[in-house]
């Protein structure tokens, strides 16, 4: 998997730690606020990396304004060429939705991919049927459909993960990448949300701006043909069972069947 990180050293784990203490902030205040567990945190604090999407979560944490302005292990993360070999690189996204498509996917499905794996080792320790709104930290909770939150126990994350792993095997075999269910549009809606989310953060979308192949920030819609993920599942509307973006549904096969491999 492909990592977007800030080398950790001592001198940065240092600053971490000091300004944490001028706060007078507990690590679990200062991980609750950054938006990570208290053992990512403590690794923090102790010289290892920090994943670039985290960065701007422990600022906010810290009341910097910007993070230290520390050099990064890739001087240019959204070059085309380095994401090649990714194992989640989609000729079939690159061709039918330019190379934006295969960047974001290959990025967003590293960042949920963690998101989940964090979520299910949260999970383990709580009783059978708990669920990603009780876990004193989810990132999932937040980004997943709030209609169904109760529903995003360890048994559908788990399966969840299986279905973004396929989906990454399916990109780096340069299958269609077409969506036939609701939790495929789901999880390819999410990897680029996450996307979008780290390209913010690193300050790169001006890098977009002119290049034919990089300006569709919403491809998804495209593979999708509609926006109806959003409309039905990110919008005040509620969803009854017999509407196909209900929660019993997101596992059926009934999109674009005819093209299915």
């Amino acid at each position: 998997m492909a990592q977007h990180t800030i080398p950790g050293n001592e001198k940065l784990a240092q600053m971490i730690r000091k300004r944490r203490i001028e706060l007078q902030l507990t690590i679990e205040e200062a991980a609750s606020r950054a938006g990570v567990g208290t053992k990512t945190w403590s690794r923090y604090e102790a010289g290892e990396s920090i994943r670039v999407d985290k960065s701007k979560g422990i600022c906010r944490a810290l009341n910097w304004r910007a993070f230290p302005d520390e050099e990064r292990e890739d001087d240019n993360p959204l070059s085309v060429e380095k994401y090649r070999n990714h194992e989640a690189w989609s000729k079939y996204l690159e061709d039918n939705h330019g190379q934006r498509a295969a960047i974001s996917f290959a990025i967003g499905s590293d960042i949920l991919l963690d998101n989940i794996k964090q979520d299910l080792e949260g999970l383990e320790s709580l009783p059978a049927g708990s669920h990603v709104g009780q876990l004193d930290f989810s990132l999932l909770k937040d980004e997943l459909p709030p209609q169904f939150l109760m529903r995003y126990d360890y048994d559908f994350l788990y399966h969840m993960k299986c279905e973004l792993l396929n989906m990454r095997r399916r990109a780096g075999h340069g299958m269609s990448m077409m969506a036939h269910s609701v939790l495929d549009e789901l999880l390819i809606y999410l990897c680029n949300e996450e996307a979008l989310g780290y390209i913010e953060i690193i300050e790169a979308d001006d890098r977009f701006e002119g290049e034919e192949e990089y300006k569709n920030r919403d491809w998804e819609f495209d593979l999708f043909d509609d926006m109806d993920i959003v409309t039905c599942l990110y919008s005040e509307m509620y969803i009854d069972e017999e509407n196909i973006y209900h929660y019993v549904h997101w596992n059926e096969q009934q999109f674009y069947m005819d093209d299915a491999e």
